[in-house]
């Protein structure tokens, strides 16, 4: 029997030699290779840090010593360890366990993860409330060097120097987070080590060595080496000494003989402590390995040869579309730029990068940041465009009122992956966005039913004299012929897709095509209903919304964000501003976090799919049309 399937606890790492651990080591990544080649996921990160989470639980008493992982993408060994291995094979599943740590799923995830950076700050925020209780229990923050670009890591960190509170910090060096890293921390070594004293140094010393005959290359191989020593182990630890941290390492992460009594001393140790330790991404997988940006987050691919299984084929994505369509309006106007915070590929603007790299700016893990270099680029006269993630805009709020709404400057914000996004779960899903936009002063706030839609608001962004944000989903777009002259949508205007007398759906984004399907259900059944296309969550069409609702005297919103202070909200609002009494159903979210599974299972449990539509349509016509408003879900 192997290891892995007779281990019961971490605890019984203790009563195993490191040979055992090695073994043990090498049957946990064939497991996390297995599963993640069917069910997808974020597999190099993983991979990465197989020996260190073997190391971290053999020295801890967890669960009552606590490891808070940063992000959680390298959380599969963790997970496997701590008694999931039956369970794994649901990774990312509709019922599933989580891909990410999470409270209620174990006593040994001491802190819900999704977002880069917070680790130190969750961790020592335990560690002191542990001196408040007089416990004597430790705790760790594992974080990336990618992580570490983010403001919030370093704010802990000068919090954590000042507190003197017990707390080990390890830091994952893989030189590689999400897209390459980028900023003035990652490049530190290099830049001590490339000063204009250095450089001539280093030239002089090198003409000497290469002279030295019959021995000088050798001598100069020695001395390359001893440089790269240096940059490995002095720089940081002074960084990190300055902060009021003792520095240990840089060690390997791979070896256990010596990562496990390095961690064993640590651990008696008093104050914050940082643990440099080196590792590979995508470690004891050749194709991740080679290639650990395409393994970071993956779909199901072929374990033998790493070859992704292809897609059905088809359209180009959402993200795709946006990516190529910039570019092309780049090409006309000089004033467009774009950022990223360290999401180059996944946000569609690698080609962007290649074309105009004076005009391209990846920021790091730093969407605070990133939204407050774009108000300045604005004040200037360019027009910044800020790709983020849905979800990863949240962490900017204040900046895009304080920054950019306060001064009505033109920045765009195209918001990638709104709505459900699949198997990442509820840290992930892009539903709050329409609730935390809409109530801001001068924000135009647009979400395009399909991808010529999507072209004519990404170009409206670039010519409205204001902040204007436009939400999209992830996936594959329709399939429609793109114009070859794209127009600016008219502000504030909404269209009209197909006529009904017996109620009216106001359908906003991609939501749009599922709301049409309903009605040709319906139309069957021989209800006659309306679908409107609203086009702008704000400003409202208030003519033809009010129009339609009027004329129907039913109305029905749906919208793939959480009902509360969401697009039905809104419609709501106005219609009690103009005094219109008719009943109303919105069909959205409801009020909790949603769980992981695919989009296409998500829309179903929540009836945002074309049946869910109709069915709740349906419901709603035949009972009562007293009652003013009701709110729909298949909960």
């Amino acid at each position: 029997m192997s290891l892995l399937k007779k281990l019961q606890s971490p605890a019984e790492l203790k009563n195993l030699s490191v040979k055992e651990l090695e073994v043990l080591a090498g049957e946990i990544r064939e497991k996390i290779i297995d599963t993640v080649s069917t069910t997808g996921g974020h597999l190099a990160s993983s991979l990465g840090v197989v020996e260190l989470t073997i190391a971290l639980h053999k020295v801890l008493n967890t669960p009552a010593d606590k490891i808070v992982w940063d992000v959680g993408h390298q959380a599969y060994a963790h997970k496997l360890l701590t008694g999931r291995l039956d369970r794994f094979d649901t990774l990312r599943q509709l019922g599933g366990i989580s891909g990410f740590p999470k409270r209620e799923e174990s006593p040994y995830d001491a802190f819900d993860v999704g977002h880069s950076s917070t680790s130190i700050s969750a961790a020592l925020g335990m560690a002191a409330a542990c001196d408040c209780r007089k416990g004597n229990e430790k705790f760790v923050a594992v974080i990336g060097d990618g992580s570490l670009t983010g403001g919030m890591a370093f704010e802990a960190i000068n919090h954590a120097g000042d507190q003197k509170k017990n707390l080990i910090v390890i830091l994952n060096d893989n030189e590689m987070s999400i897209s390459s890293n980028v900023g003035a921390i990652s490049s530190l070594i290099n830049r001590k080590m490339t000063s204009e004293l250095v450089v001539r140094l280093k030239k002089e010393a090198e003409n000497f060595l290469s002279h030295v005959p019959r021995i000088g290359k050798d001598l100069l191989k020695v001395a390359r080496k001893a440089e790269e020593s240096l940059k490995g182990f002095f720089t940081p630890g002074m960084l990190f000494e300055a902060f009021g941290f003792d520095y240990v390492g840089p060690l390997n992460g791979h070896r256990l003989e010596t990562l496990i009594p390095a961690l064993e001393n640590v651990a008696h140790l008093e104050g914050p402590i940082l643990v440099h330790v080196v590792t590979r991404k995508g470690k004891g997988y050749e194709p991740a390995e080679k290639n650990p940006s395409l393994f970071h987050g993956v779909g199901p691919f072929d374990k033998a040869t790493g070859e992704v299984r292809a897609s059905k084929g088809g359209p180009a994505s959402y993200t795709g579309v946006f990516g190529s369509t910039l570019a092309s309006l780049a090409d006309k106007d000089d004033r467009i730029v774009a950022i990223t915070a360290a999401m180059l590929e996944g946000t569609g603007l690698k080609e962007f990068s290649k074309r105009f790299p004076s005009r391209f700016f990846d920021v790091g893990i730093a969407e605070q940041h990133a939204v407050t270099f774009a108000a300045g680029l604005a004040c200037q006269g360019m027009r910044p465009v800020v790709a983020l993630y849905s979800t990863f805009l949240q962490r900017a709020y204040d900046n895009v009122v304080h920054d950019v709404a306060l001064q009505r400057l033109p920045v765009t914000f195209a918001i990638d992956r709104g709505g459900l996004v699949g198997a990442d779960g509820p840290t992930h899903h892009g539903v709050f966005d329409y609730s935390f936009l809409r109530h801001i002063p001068n924000m135009v706030v647009v979400s395009p039913r399909d991808e010529v839609e999507l072209q004519r608001a990404i170009l409206t962004g670039t010519v409205h004299d204001g902040p204007l944000a436009y939400r999209y989903p992830r996936g594959k777009a329709l399939g429609l012929s793109l114009p070859d002259t794209i127009e600016p949508l008219p502000i504030g205007k909404g269209e009209k897709l197909c006529d009904g007398n017996d109620a009216v759906i106001f359908a906003l984004g991609v939501v749009c095509q599922e709301a049409l399907v309903a009605a040709d259900m319906l139309a069957g059944e021989g209800l006659s209903v309306a679908v409107v296309d609203p086009r702008f969550l704000k400003p409202l069409d208030r003519e033809l919304l009010v129009a339609e609702a009027k004329r129907t005297g039913i109305v029905v919103t749906v919208e793939e964000n959480v009902r509360q202070g969401g697009f039905g909200s809104a419609v709501l609002e106005m219609l009690s501003d103009e005094g219109i009494a008719v009943p109303v159903l919105r069909i959205g979210l409801p009020d909790r976090f949603v769980e992981q599974g695919t989009q296409q299972q998500l829309y179903a449990r929540y009836g945002l799919d074309a049946e869910g539509i109709a069915a709740s349509v349906r419901n709603f016509i035949g009972r009562d049309t007293a009652v003013p408003t009701s709110d729909a879900s298949n909960e």
